[in-house]
């Protein structure tokens, strides 16, 4: 997508941006909220047969026509919720953009999460007015409350699993959406924001992921930061400065924050490079392929954390104990020093999980959620094969199921038990070759079984 006009055009106009805020709304319309209606149910359009179809739709919205493209999911099933994802532009940047992924195409498609979701999320691309989201007198807010009406009054959808993401200007309307719409939209990933939009409200907690670079010449990190904290407040969040990369290091680092309330995860990636959304560690541009990027597989998986139903928020965080490891990253093996990683970035089930060289890959990045999965694609979780309890029985993907043989308790001492069997994962006779098989064997503490988050 970012090796193009549009992203030269955000950072010519950052003036206009700045100026577009004093002009944003800041509230919105009582009488077209959807404000309070999260609770999971299931939509209008369940079960029916759908009259909308993928590609450019038209609505008329605070009296204007306004369009959006719609992307539905393969082999829809109308008995079936789904999410739903927002997918918003940047300054200068359009609908067809974010959905066509430009020039990297389908596996940059809204961020990267498209391809990533494997059919199990409509997707939504708005367009802005002027190619911004200026969001006059919360209009942009009454947009997205109207698409969405549109939207699951055709077709089904989990109400407890809606999300957006945007970068820039787009980044911008997404933390506006977290301000005024919190209890509609269960997360939002704000890749390299600013208060551009407006913020109505912003006093109530919804998971929440930054992401913004060190170099950043139009919105500076300081900004983003700033978007960030609000929500490390709302979310009863234990206040600390993240850890960041050294400027020179082209790498990245993903914090997840501690204690703060259950559901409500704020994680916060600070990457060494500019203003862009696609950053490749090791690599200086801010124009790298989509596909190649890290950001793809942390939002994403940042995002399929969340199981359905929506959370109660409580009158006192509950307190995570400080030392847990991040939510989704890498596990290195201590003794091979290479990454647990479903052979051939397979998605099937059965699929054998192996050590190869840790390269960021999404077939590298485990999710862990409340249920003691890990997580791997958003769907798939890491499985003992069969449910066996045997010494040197392989460890393989698997469409979650909740049973034991999918449960995992990462320990403080760098092991990870299999619940069912009672047994470690291992890596196969302590090798440290590329493709050496993951299986569970007796718990020893030696190397081969103990694993760091990266």
């Amino acid at each position: 997508m970012l090796r193009h006009r549009s992203l030269f055009t955000a950072i010519a106009t950052t003036a206009l941006l700045v100026l577009a805020t004093a002009h944003s709304a800041l509230g919105d319309r009582a009488t077209t909220s959807l404000t309070g209606t999260s609770t999971l149910a299931a939509t209008a359009g369940c079960g029916k047969t759908p009259t909308l179809r993928s590609g450019t739709q038209s609505i008329t919205t605070s009296g204007k026509n306004r369009s959006y493209i719609l992307r539905i999911p393969d082999n829809y099933n109308n008995t079936t919720p789904y999410r739903l994802i927002f997918g918003f532009h940047w300054n200068g940047g359009t609908a067809n953009d974010v959905d066509s992924g430009g020039t990297s195409g389908y596996p940059w498609s809204y961020y990267g999460l498209r391809a990533l979701s494997n059919n199990t999320a409509i997707f939504v691309a708005p367009q802005g007015i002027n190619n911004g989201w200026a969001n006059s007198g919360g209009e942009d807010i009454t947009f997205v409350d109207d698409m969405i009406r549109r939207i699951e009054a055709d077709l089904c959808v989990d109400t407890s699993q809606r999300f957006s993401l945007g970068f820039s200007y787009g980044a911008g309307m997404s933390y506006a959406l977290a301000c005024a719409r919190a209890t509609v939209f269960r997360a939002v990933a704000v890749y390299s924001g600013g208060q551009l939009s407006g913020c109505s409200g912003g006093t109530e907690p919804i998971a929440y992921i930054g992401l913004h670079g060190l170099r950043d010449p139009v919105l500076n990190i300081s900004g983003g930061r700033s978007l960030r904290d609000r929500f490390v407040r709302n979310n009863g969040c234990t206040p600390q400065n993240p850890p960041e990369p050294a400027q020179g290091s082209l790498t990245h680092v993903v914090t997840y924050y501690s204690g703060c309330r259950a559901g409500y995860p704020v994680a916060w990636a600070a990457f060494d490079a500019g203003h862009t959304p696609n950053p490749v560690d090791g690599k200086s541009g801010d124009f790298e392929p989509g596909e190649n990027s890290w950001t793809r597989a942390v939002v994403w998986n940042f995002f399929a954390q969340f199981g359905g139903g929506t959370p109660t928020p409580t009158a006192t965080p509950s307190i995570t104990p400080t030392g847990n490891p991040p939510a989704t990253s890498a596990l290195r093996g201590v003794g091979s020093g290479r990454c647990l990683d479903v052979s051939g970035a397979s998605q099937a089930n059965g699929a054998q999980v192996q050590v190869w060289d840790c390269n960021g890959g999404v077939n590298q990045q485990w999710a862990s959620t409340s249920a003691s999965e890990l997580r791997v694609y958003g769907g798939k979780c890491l499985d003992v094969n069969g449910g066996g309890t045997a010494d040197g029985t392989a460890v393989i993907i698997w469409d979650c199921n909740g049973q034991n043989n999918q449960k995992w308790r990462l320990n403080t001492d760098g092991t990870i038990t299999a619940v069912g069997a009672n047994k470690c994962l291992d890596v196969a006779s302590a090798g440290s070759a590329n493709g050496t098989k993951a299986q569970i064997w007796t718990c020893n503490g030696q190397n081969n079984q103990k694993w760091t988050r990266v």
